[in-house]
């Protein structure tokens, strides 16, 4: 994926006369704590949950407990999507975000290596100790999808102690670790959090306030690209015949509309937390409405297109809300690409975000 290149200057210049400049550290600061803190803490409570409905499982196979991991499953995908487009920070570290979901997977590597392990019972991919050790292809959704809705799942609900549900539940468990790791790393006081939201000439990761909002403002532009050409594009074709369903993500699940819905759900919540609306001029207000709109609409299209990838794209009416939902993005593309980052200045100047 390409990576937001754009310039700023550290000039203020004031869109109009009553409006004051708004402080970077300021908009950073408002997305951590208005967003991103309380954001991954939810993940973190989700997929702590999933952890526990996956053991439950183990202990007392059933279908309704079956059911019920499955459902922790989506809850937890959903609290995920909302947050895995900021792909910097805490989630980077120690391969974080490949090990939360190793995605896309054109070649199925995920799927062989967790089916090679569910044939030969691999001890050590069953083994919290040592499972962060194995691919990432093995320790994230991806393979907890396969255990929870793949051949062969519904096996889990009959018997109990079985290889799979232990993978499962370590797979789960990592999941947890893992999300919990990563919100504490953002609450830490001194941690990255402190580093981003005080950018300054003694900061080797952030020199001034350009960068550090060069940085938010690469979760919409970046995240948006993704979305519509890795995410819907990979399994919508341009005509029926071009679709390939099974590249959908979470496809076996059929959480594909859940995720790509909490996806924009989860840049709308970053957008009004961070302010930047405040920073744009009365004239410019426009701008923030239309994003706002089009983030919601994107989501609504598609937050309800349930059922397997293969029966939403052969119904029209559902298809057309797919397609829709891929004209949001690339209007929402040019709101913050194009027209924000005018308004702002950002090939010359961020004009209403200082550099202090």
């Amino acid at each position: 994926m390409k990576r937001l290149a754009l310039a700023f200057t550290l000039s203020l210049l004031v869109p109009a006369a009553s409006q004051a400049a708004v402080p970077a550290s300021s908009v950073i600061g408002q997305a951590i704590d208005g967003f991103i803190r309380p954001a991954y803490g939810d993940l973190a409570e989700r997929a702590a949950s999933l952890e526990k409905s996956v053991e439950a499982l183990c202990k007392a196979p059933s279908q309704a407990a079956l059911d019920a991991a499955r459902d922790g499953f989506a809850l937890a995908v959903e609290g995920w999507s909302k947050v895995e487009l900021i792909t910097f920070g805490p989630i980077r570290e120690n391969n974080r975000l490949e090990r939360m979901l190793f995605w896309p997977d054109r070649k199925g590597i995920g799927l062989r290596q967790v089916q090679a392990a569910l044939a030969n019972e691999d001890p050590d991919a069953a083994d919290a100790a040592k499972i962060a050790g194995k691919s990432v292809a093995m320790q994230g959704f991806g393979a907890l999808e396969y255990v929870l809705f793949g051949t062969d799942s519904e096996k889990l609900a009959e018997n109990e102690g079985t290889y799979r549900c232990t993978l499962g539940a370590v797979v789960a468990g990592n999941i947890a670790a893992i999300s919990a790791d990563v919100r504490d790393a953002w609450n830490d006081t001194n941690g990255f959090a402190a580093i981003w939201a005080n950018p300054g000439p003694d900061n080797l990761t952030y020199r001034n306030g350009s960068e550090a909002v060069t940085e938010l403002m690469g979760v919409f532009i970046n995240g948006l690209e993704m979305v519509r050409d890795v995410r819907l594009r990979g399994f919508l074709g341009s005509r029926p015949e071009k679709d390939k369903p099974k590249q959908a993500l979470y496809w076996r699940s059929q959480g594909t509309a859940a995720s790509l819905a909490a996806d924009l759900e989860g840049l709308g919540g970053l957008f009004r937390a961070s302010q930047l609306a405040d920073a744009l001029s009365p004239e410019a207000r426009w701008i923030a409405e239309s994003i706002e709109i089009q983030l919601a609409n994107g989501a609504e299209a598609v937050r309800s297109l349930d059922g397997p990838v293969e029966e939403v794209l052969t119904d029209s009416a559902r298809r057309e809300r797919l397609d829709y939902f891929g004209t949001v993005t690339s209007s929402l593309s040019n709101l913050f690409g194009v027209r924000l980052s005018g308004e702002f200045g950002l090939t010359a100047g961020f004009s209403s975000l200082d550099g202090d």
